[in-house]
């Protein structure tokens, strides 16, 4: 249980750094925090398969951060739709 409350506590930090990081691409405050509890999963993931221990609480943020921009990124792919183009 206090491994889900820090993932939530580093979630609300880096969810808050990836809105600021991409500016009007986020979902305002609360959806980017919630971006970056998702994010952090999602960091923890990459950063796991690509063999790269985390060691410190600075290092855990930084890698849920960067899980959040990369989520943020893939969801506003999804939002803007494919790419349509004239003949």
């Amino acid at each position: 249980m206090p491994n889900l409350l820090w993932t939530i506590i580093v979630g609300l930090i880096s969810g808050w750094l990836a809105g600021y990081l991409m500016q009007g691409r986020g979902f305002g405050l609360l959806g980017n925090i919630g971006v970056g509890i998702v994010g952090a999963v999602l960091g923890g993931f990459i950063f796991s398969t690509l063999g790269i221990a985390v060691e410190s609480t600075l290092v855990e943020i930084i890698m849920a951060t960067i899980g959040a921009v990369v989520l943020l990124v893939i969801i506003g792919l999804i939002r803007r739709g494919p790419a349509v183009t004239a003949p």
